[in-house]
């Protein structure tokens, strides 16, 4: 199949739209390997998190952050435990998500990413196998900004050529989905693939 939507381009967020959201497996897995408070460290997790994904801070310094929040004093083996059980629980795939993505590449569609992701997920994004579908792959952690921010989306159509009118933009938080409909983006707040793809279905020609 292919679906085409002539002058325009589609961007996708990755987590919890391409991705599937982390288990209970996955979420219990880095408690046990921190070894420390559930709770805390949790909040911890998601209190550093934008920095992270904003690239003001660094992989190793997101892991201290943690550590000195809650206590722990984690050897560099333990540290590199806990990134590879988290980047493996965000870097799993929702595979109708992906063949979209094939049938709109298929149709001649122009499709980017743009990902609240750190540093780390730039490489990985890139040399991927669903990379040759995607025209480019817009990191947060890059681009020192942070979806819902207005800038990042105003820098992400300058840099594909278009207008804001022009972009179809996907993504799983209703906040950053507002954020691009504000500045005159088609929009689709992502819930399931079902729904997605009647969204670009009514899009296409």
């Amino acid at each position: 199949m292919t679906l085409s939507i002539p002058d325009r381009v589609v961007v996708f967020d990755y987590g919890e739209v391409i991705s599937v959201s982390p288990n209970e497996a996955d979420r219990e897995q880095l408690v046990r390997i921190a070894g420390v408070d559930g709770d805390a460290f949790w909040a911890s997790y998601w209190s550093h998190r934008d920095a992270l994904d904003r690239g003001t801070v660094s992989v190793v310094e997101y892991w201290a952050l943690i550590a000195a929040d809650t206590g722990a004093r984690w050897p560099t083996s333990t540290v590199q435990r806990l990134w590879a059980a988290d980047f493996t629980s965000w870097i799993s795939v929702e595979p109708g998500t992906v063949d979209l993505i094939a049938e709109l590449h298929a149709g001649g569609t122009r499709i980017a990413l743009l990902s609240n992701a750190g540093f780390d997920f730039a490489s990985p994004f890139r040399h991927s196998p669903m990379a040759q579908f995607f025209e480019r792959m817009f990191v947060s952690a890059e681009m020192l900004d942070l979806k819902p921010d207005p800038s990042i989306y105003l820098e992400v159509t300058t840099e594909l050529g278009i207008t804001p009118h022009q972009l179809v933009f996907i993504d799983n938080k209703k906040i950053n989905t507002d954020a691009a409909a504000s500045l005159g983006a088609t929009v689709h707040h992502f819930v399931g693939v079902d729904g997605l793809r009647q969204f670009l279905t009514a899009l296409a020609r």
